[in-house]
Order: structure tokens, then C-alpha cells, then sequence
């Protein structure tokens, strides 16, 4: 034993002074324990569990308690502060058999000394009780500890998703939809995976206040805008768990069904309804998302109303619009899955037919002469069981012939041929090319003449002179009969002319109680564009007959 290991035995010895030997320095190795020793071993163990050292240190080895101090120091180094995590586990167990360790063996040193000085093993154990509260109550606190900052770290989770949903809330949703998902991501962990914390708690109104903004085009009454959002929120109950979610998982049903609806409308007619466009996409996903909802009720109603609004616009200052808006409406209603609505695209069609005639009739008004002609023979072409294809191909050769000689449009063709006296006029060709002939007055129509055989291109001085005289030709000829009236006439040269040959219009006045004749031929223009006629009306009476020529 160490020097304050010491206990006195009675001894004899054999000198003449009688000077007592000294004790041995450490207990014998055999026979029993001094007297108190499992109180004494019991004292030490409980000091030396409280990882002061203190059972070393009543010892008197030093050095066993500074190892103790040692390993406590480190445990305190690495474990404050409180880290959310706490101390690792390898740390703590090898913590833990030092402190055994050190309890068995401060037990088994004291076991086997004495301990000098007025030392109590009865109060050493009790203090050793006493002290264990040290360690069991550290404990504690570091737990408590460790839980603070665990639920800090987990507030600070949830404050980091709300500085993401509050940059996401002031960009267009598809730009923001990424920020939104990891802001999700953030209250979906806390809400599943750390439910009792206190973060956890304040989820359910992170997620009103999440909900709000990614919703907030719907707020704002931009309906079209908010389908995207709308549809995003209305899928989060697969990925989260409804729990959390709450009675935000079914909010997201009828603010889309509404803007589904609203947005739809509002497109109805539009640019691209034929492929989907014109609010049929979202009327769609309206009808097969939501069939039994208010707003689905409301689809056919709204189309039919729009329809009727539309054929009544047919007699506006703009049928043509009107026109293009039917055509649209018809494309969509006949897309939508709902046999009501599809039923609807029928009324537009009809409508459609009346707007393409009105459309033409008002593009002629309006002096877009070449429009008139296009959609007019579409008309004729497509429609032609209905009553107004003759007047239709009327008026489209009327616009025809203003398009070059604009006083053939200052009105429309009659609609009804008026009754009365006629003229004849006889139309003959000396073209070696065929020659179509629209003439447009009190009566509208067309002609053709073959090409004359055997005829030839004029000089510009000749053409006046000889064109359609020549001794035994047969011309070829066409018979009008008109009612009196101004007319104007379009030559349109055909087969057998050149690219340089020009079509050309004029107008006359037939009168009654003359027979006309016109005679078409063709110049031949100088090389270098000169001496060009100038050419006189080419229809005349009989009396005064006059030719009609075109150059090349």
C-alpha cells in the first residue's frame, strides 16, 4: 500500500532497546480484509461512479483519479454544448465502462486497505449517493438540453420553408413550382417524421398560409392562371400525408372546378379551338374531372348562350368575326365529352353557314372586292343545297370585276333578275386564246369563247380595223340578252395567251331598242412598250359597232 496506507499491529521484538520493526507497505496478499472493508468498497465505487474520481482520490491515487477526470472532461468537451444529435454513442459506452471499470476497482483497492485520517465509510457511501445525483441529473439536463436544441433545429427547418414559399409567392407559378416543392418538402418531414415536436404543431398553419399562395391567382379572380396552381395543390394528398394535410385535401375540388369553368368560358370562340384551344381543354378537364359539379351543369348553357349571342352578331357591323367565333364554338362543343354540349356544335354550324354568306356580302360592302370573291365561292362550293348559292357566285363575279375596275362594286348584284324588255349583245373572239367574259348590272354572269382558230395578234393601229371583219370566218360567239341598265364587263383571257397578255374591264350602258355587239382580239405589244392604245369602250350599237382589244 501507498504511504497513507498504513495500519498498526502489535509486535514483538527481540533487541535489547525493545525498538519496534515498521510496518509492511502494503497489505499481505493473503488472510482477511481489514475491519469495514465492504463499506469502504462500497464508498469507493459510488464516488468513483459519479466520474469525479472521488473514490481514487480518498484513496490517495492520484493517478487512477486524474484518468477519471480526464474521460469526464472529454465527455463534457464533446457534448456541450447540446448538439441536437447528442454525444455519440461509441463516446458514450466507452464513457460508461470507464466509470465501471473505475467503480470495480476503486471497490477491490479499498476493499483491501485501511484508510487513515478520521475518514467514515458510513458517510463516504452516503455521500456517494448523494453524488450520483450529479451525474443522473446532468443527465437530465443534457436530455432536456438536447431536446431545446433539437426543436430549435426543427423551427429553423420550418423557418427556412417559409422564406421559400415567400420567394416563390411573388414569381408566375411555373417559375416558382420548384421552390414550392422543397418548401413541401420541409412541412411534409416535419409533419411525418417529427410529429410531437413543436415545429410539427405549427405545420397545419404553414400549410394554410402554403396553400394561400401558390392558390393566389385564384384569389385575385385570374382564373386561367390558377388552373396550373389549383391542379398542383389538388395532387399533393398522394405525396402527403393527409393527417397533415387536414381539410386542406379536398379545398382544392371546387375553386378548380370554378376556374376550370370560368377560364373555359372565357375562351369559348377562340383562336385554336379546333385542336383544342377555345376553351375546350379546360371545359374538358371540367366535364371529365368534376361531371357532377355546379360549374359542369353550367357548361352547355354557357356554350348555347354564347352560340344564339353569335348568330345574332351575323347581322352586326362585323359578321365575319362572328363567323370565325361560331366556327370555334362548334369545334369545341363537339369536343367536349358531354352529349349535351356536343349537340350544341349542330346550332353553330347552321349559324356558321348564314355568317360565311354574311361575311362575303359585307366584305363586298366594305370594298375588299378580292375577300368578297374568295369567301363567296367557298360558299357556293360548300353549300350548294343552299338558296343562296346563285346569288352568291353573282356577287363573287361582281367582286371579281371590281377588283379591277372598282364602279363594278359600288353595289350589290340584284338578288331577283328583273323583268322587262332585253337587248342582245353578241360577244365575238378573234383570240387565237379562249376569253371568259363577266359581266355584272341589272342581271351578273359569265360567258366563255373558244379560241379562234386561225386568228392572229393586231398591231395597235390594225386591231381597231380589222379585228373580227375578216371575209367568211366563222367567230366564235356568245348571245346575251340583258334588261337596260349600267354594266361592266371583265375580259379574262384564258388557254392559248401568254403570261404578257392582260385581262381587261370596261362598261357600258345598254339602252333599250338596241342590239349590241363587242368584238375581243388581242394586240401586239411594241418591244418597247410604245404606241400603246388606248382603248375605247368595246361595246356599241349595232349602228355604230366598235371592237375591244387587249396587248401583249
Amino acid at each position: 500500500m501507498e504511504s497513507g496506507d498504513r495500519y498498526g499491529v502489535a509486535g514483538y521484538g527481540s533487541g535489547g532497546d525493545g525498538a519496534v520493526p515498521p510496518p509492511p507497505a502494503h497489505a499481505p496478499s493473503v488472510g482477511p480484509p481489514p475491519p469495514g472493508a465492504p463499506l469502504r468498497a462500497a464508498a469507493a465505487a459510488l464516488l468513483n461512479l459519479t466520474g469525479l474520481g472521488l473514490g481514487y482520490a480518498l484513496l490517495g491515487r492520484w493517478g487512477r483519479a486524474a484518468v477519471c477526470w480526464a474521460a469526464t472532461a472529454v465527455l463534457l468537451w464533446v457534448a456541450l454544448p447540446a448538439d441536437p444529435d447528442g454525444v455519440p454513442a461509441g463516446l458514450l459506452v466507452g464513457y460508461l465502462l470507464v466509470l465501471v471499470l473505475a467503480a470495480v476497482d476503486g471497490g477491490r483497492i479499498a476493499r483491501r486497505s485501511a484508510v487513515g485520517g478520521a475518514w467514515r465509510p458510513g458517510l463516504a457511501v452516503g455521500l456517494g449517493v448523494v453524488l450520483l445525483a450529479v451525474p443522473v441529473g446532468g443527465a437530465v439536463v443534457y436530455g432536456s438540453a438536447r431536446d431545446e436544441a433539437r426543436e430549435q433545429m426543427l423551427l429553423e427547418r420550418l423557418e427556412s420553408g417559409d422564406e421559400r414559399v415567400a420567394t416563390a409567392s411573388g414569381q408566375p407559378f411555373e417559375a416558382a413550382k420548384s421552390e414550392y416543392g422543397k418548401a413541401l418538402d420541409v412541412y411534409r418531414a416535419l409533419g411525418e417524421d417529427h410529429p410531437g415536436s413543436r415545429a410539427a404543431k405549427l405545420v397545419p398553419d404553414r400549410l394554410k398560409a402554403y396553400y394561400d399562395a401558390v392558390s393566389t391567382p385564384y384569389a385575385k379572380k385570374r382564373h386561367c392562371e390558377a388552373v396550373a396552381p389549383l391542379t398542383y395543390l389538388r395532387t399533393l394528398p398522394d405525396s402527403v400525408d393527409k393527417k397533415v394535410l387536414g381539410e386542406l385535401a379536398a379545398w382544392p375540388d371546387t375553386p378548380l372546378a370554378e376556374s376550370l369553368y370560368a377560364c373555359g368560358v372565357s375562351r369559348l370562340g377562340g383562336a385554336g379551338s379546333g385542336s383544342g384551344g377555345g376553351g375546350g381543354t379546360e371545359l374538358g378537364e371540367l366535364l371529365r374531372t368534376f361531371p357532377e359539379s355546379a360549374f359542369a351543369r353550367r357548361v352547355a348553357p354557357a356554350i348555347d348562350e354564347r352560340i344564339k349571342d353569335q348568330v345574332t352578331a351575323l347581322k352586326g357591323a362585323e359578321p365575319c368575326t362572328a363567323t370565325e367565333v361560331l366556327r370555334g364554338l362548334g369545334a369545341t362543343a363537339s369536343r367536349l365529352p358531354d352529349d349535351s354540349v356536343k349537340k350544341l356544335s349542330a346550332d353553330a354550324d347552321e349559324g356558321v353557314v348564314d355568317g360565311v354568306y354574311a361575311c362575303g356580302v359585307d366584305q363586298f360592302k366594305d370594298g375588299k372586292f378580292g375577300a368578297a370573291r374568295t369567301t363567296l365561292t367557298d360558299f357556293a362550293r360548300t353549300y350548294k343545297s343552299d338558296g343562296r348559292v346563285r346569288q352568291a357566285r353573282n356577287i363573287a363575279t361582281a367582286a371579281e370585276i371590281a377588283d379591277d375596275r372598282p364602279a363594278a362594286g359600288k353595289r350589290l348584284p340584284p338578288s331577283k333578275r328583273p323583268g322587262g324588255a332585253r337587248m342582245e349583245l353578241v360577244i365575238s373572239n378573234d383570240a387565237p386564246n379562249t376569253v371568259e367574259v363577266l359581266y355584272t348590272g341589272p342581271v351578273t354572269g359569265t360567258v366563255t369563247l373558244r379560241a379562234c382558230a386561225g386568228c392572229e395578234r393586231y398591231s395597235a393601229s390594225e386591231g381597231p380595223r380589222r379585228a373580227c371583219k375578216a371575209s367568211g370566218r366563222n367567230y366564235p360567239k356568245a348571245r346575251l340578252q340583258l334588261p337596260a341598265g349600267e354594266y361592266h364587263f371583265l375580259y379574262k383571257h384564258g388557254t392559248g395567251a401568254t403570261a404578257r397578255v392582260d385581262s381587261y374591264s370596261s362598261g357600258t350602258r345598254v339602252q333599250p331598242g338596241y342590239t349590241y355587239t363587242s368584238c375581243t382580239y388581242v394586240i401586239e405589244r411594241s418591244p418597247f412598250d410604245l404606241d400603246l392604245p388606248l382603248l375605247p369602250d368595246p361595246i356599241q350599237p349595232v349602228v355604230s359597232p366598235w371592237g375591244a382589244g387587249s396587248s401583249r
